[in-house]
């Protein structure tokens, strides 16, 4: 597993990171902690350090957290442990409604987290969406405190619009406090809405950019064909109306591109992700050893310019942000 910096800090991160969102989540074998811990061993002994996880995270808030500090144990030292705070936690971290972004909540929050994860520190803390009510100024100060006090390493931040970005690394700029170095969005070959104005201020501040769902909820899997979908995957009892929204012969004609270069969707989807600017690692969930080892193994294929625009022509670029 080749490992990247993310952005223009020194922390350095494999290329394909494990998301930690099904552990402790119902009806499937990481509910359990002997589950995941084999989905923890396998993710490192396939070569991956970051462990992407969120205080919401798990069927009851904070599960996650809980099952992946018991799952690495000694070895947490030689991983990058991430989590997120900031969306509502239904408890996890108190009776807490509003301004997640407050100094008040954040100083509650890392305190839980780093008691769940069984740590001492965060190697990277992500404001995971924007309250819409807390100064950013006041999130800034307080996440600058917790790097200041070795509770938190560095800073990133999860779901902004490109201007939220630009707002975040010069408000840092005035107030001399620590700047974000990572941003984790919603990006793949069905959804690259981030390449009109998310990538390019990733690019222009240094942040490198940690993408999820590369999958697409599956549909990038081969596994979906003309509108139905297999018994017992997501999108059979979760999200259903995406099988309606989905356009199946770009579907056919990507899964042609693949089998045409020897390759798996999965392999091209996850490939095509790792070489795109700013992309430091692509954060995939799974929830057996099986998966975690063929998401590690999907980013071999290096694309050529050729295959590039062959993509495009699949599936065409995010329209342009027009300036005047």
């Amino acid at each position: 597993m080749d490992s990247r910096q993310l952005g223009a800090s020194g922390l350095t991160v494999s290329v394909v990171g494990l998301g930690c969102n099904n552990l402790g989540r119902a009806d499937t074998a990481t509910e359990t902690l002997k589950g995941s811990q084999a989905v923890i061993g396998a993710a490192l002994d396939a070569g991956i350090t970051l462990f992407d996880v969120a205080d919401s995270y798990g069927k009851t808030p904070g599960t996650s957290e809980e099952l992946l500090g018991r799952s690495l144990g000694w070895r947490r030292d030689g991983v990058v442990v991430a989590t997120k705070f900031g969306m509502d936690t239904r408890g996890a971290n108190g009776p807490w409604t509003g301004a997640r972004g407050s100094r008040r909540y954040i100083t509650t929050a890392v305190e839980a987290s780093l008691r769940r994860l069984g740590t001492d520190w965060i190697d990277l803390y992500q404001y995971h969406t924007p309250d819409g009510r807390t100064p950013l100024e006041e999130t800034l100060a307080a996440l600058d405190d917790l790097v200041r006090a070795g509770k938190v390493r560095y800073i990133g931040h999860s779901n902004l619009a490109g201007w939220q970005v630009a707002e975040a690394e010069f408000t840092a700029r005035m107030r001399h406090t620590t700047r974000f170095v990572s941003a984790q969005n919603h990006y793949n070959l069905l959804d690259r809405r981030a390449e009109a104005e998310v990538i390019p201020a990733a690019a222009a501040y240094g942040l490198g950019l940690l993408p999820y769902f590369p999958l697409a909820n599956g549909l990038l899997t081969g596994k979906y064909s003309g509108g139905t979908a297999p018994a017992g995957s997501r999108l059979s009892h979760s999200r259903s109306e995406l099988l309606d929204r989905t356009d199946w012969r770009q579907l056919a004609r990507f899964s042609e591109f693949a089998a045409a270069r020897e390759l798996s969707e999965v392999d091209v989807a996850f490939s095509w992700l790792a070489s795109r600017p700013t992309v430091a690692s692509v954060i995939a969930g799974a929830t057996s050893p099986e998966q975690v080892a063929a998401n590690a193994a999907a980013v071999r294929w290096t694309p050529s310019p050729a295959d590039l625009a062959e993509l495009d022509e699949i599936f065409p670029l995010a329209p342009k942000v027009a300036l005047f």
